[in-house]
């Protein structure tokens, strides 16, 4: 059985699922596996686009949890320094 060899971006939806952005984590996650099983039964161009969507994925998570926790630190900081 041929198989292929395209990213799948797991351990990175993996990272996004826990410590970034839950539902686009669990979204990232869906179309790793995908790409992974695409990837197992050789099927390149379904792995291609599941994996494309899982990156596209993972960089908007990544960007909102960066986002994220810079605006809570900011508030954090903000709200104590008036005290």
């Amino acid at each position: 059985m041929p198989s292929s060899n395209i990213t799948t971006y797991l351990p990175w939806s993996i990272i996004n699922l826990l410590c970034c952005c839950l539902p686009l984590g669990i979204a990232a996650v869906i179309f790793s596996c995908q790409a992974q099983n695409a990837n197992e039964l050789g099927n390149v161009d379904q792995a291609r686009s599941a994996s494309s969507t899982a990156k596209k994925l993972n960089i908007a998570g990544t960007v909102i949890g960066v986002i994220l926790i810079i605006l809570v630190v900011v508030v954090y900081f903000t709200t104590n320094a008036r005290k």
